[in-house]
């Protein structure tokens, strides 16, 4: 798991790029983290286990990929 990653609470969906996001911090830098998906698209919230699965899924994206513009969008989860 890749520990550098450390998540603010700020979970909100952005109606602009239709998805979730979430700001967190990687290596002294403010990351965006973009979840574009059908199925969360159409929740009012996200429960406490679903966004530690978003944060699961995304230390997963980092370990195979580098962020680009301080911004990460993940697809299709």
């Amino acid at each position: 798991m890749n520990q550098a990653i450390l998540f603010n609470d700020d979970l909100v969906f952005d109606q602009e790029n239709e998805a979730w996001k979430v700001t967190g911090l990687l290596s002294g830098e403010l990351l965006t983290i973009y979840f574009h998906s059908a199925n969360l698209k159409h929740l009012a919230s996200i429960d406490r286990c679903t966004k530690y699965d978003l944060e699961e899924i995304t230390e997963l994206w980092l370990e195979q990929n580098e962020p680009e513009l301080s911004e990460i969008h993940i697809y299709d989860l």
